[in-house]
C-alpha cells in the first residue's frame, strides 16, 4: 500500500519476534511467494539472512555481511538509542546472541553465506565504505 514501515519493523519488540516467525513454514512459504514475485520483476535489492540462500538462490550478486558480535551489538544500541529506545548494551548483545543461534539452528533455511556470496567483515567499516565495497563489485571495478 506504500506505507513505509521501515522504523516499525526495526522496533526491538518486532525484532526479538522475527527468527520465532520466520520458522513457521507457513509464514516462510507466503513470504518466499511474494518476494520471488518482487524480484522477479527486476530492479531490486533484497536484505535478509536466507536471500541468497534460499529466496534467491540464482541472483547474480550475493554479499554476505558481518561484523563481531560486540561490533553488531554496539551499533544496534546506538540505533535504539538514537530512537529513544531505554535498553542496555549487554541486552542488545544478548538478543543479538540468541536470534543468530535460532537463525543458525532452524531447519528451514538456517542461517549460512551462499557458497557464491562475497563475504564482506564490516567490523571496522563504516557504512559509506560497505556500500561502496558493493556498488564497486556491482560495476565490476573490484
Amino acid at each position: 500500500d506504500g506505507e513505509d514501515v521501515t522504523e516499525a519493523i526495526r522496533h526491538p519488540r518486532v525484532s526479538s519476534q522475527v527468527s520465532q516467525v520466520a520458522a513457521h513454514l507457513p509464514v516462510r512459504k507466503e513470504l518466499l511467494k511474494a518476494q520471488r514475485i518482487l524480484a522477479s520483476q527486476g530492479g531490486v535489492v533484497m536484505d535478509g539472512r536466507d536471500i541468497g540462500t534460499f529466496v534467491l538462490p540464482n541472483a547474480p550478486f550475493k554479499f554476505f555481511l558481518t561484523a563481531s558480535l560486540a561490533t553488531r551489538s554496539k551499533r544496534r544500541f546506538l540505533e535504539l538509542k538514537t530512537k529513544g529506545i531505554e535498553v542496555s548494551l549487554e541486552e542488545v548483545e544478548k538478543e543479538i546472541k540468541q536470534r543468530d543461534f535460532l537463525d543458525e539452528n532452524r531447519n528451514c533455511a538456517p542461517l549460512v553465506a551462499a557458497p557464491d556470496a562475497e563475504i564482506i567483515d564490516t567490523t571496522t567499516l563504516t557504512v559509506e565504505e560497505v556500500v561502496e565495497k558493493i556498488t564497486n563489485r556491482y560495476w565490476g571495478r573490484a
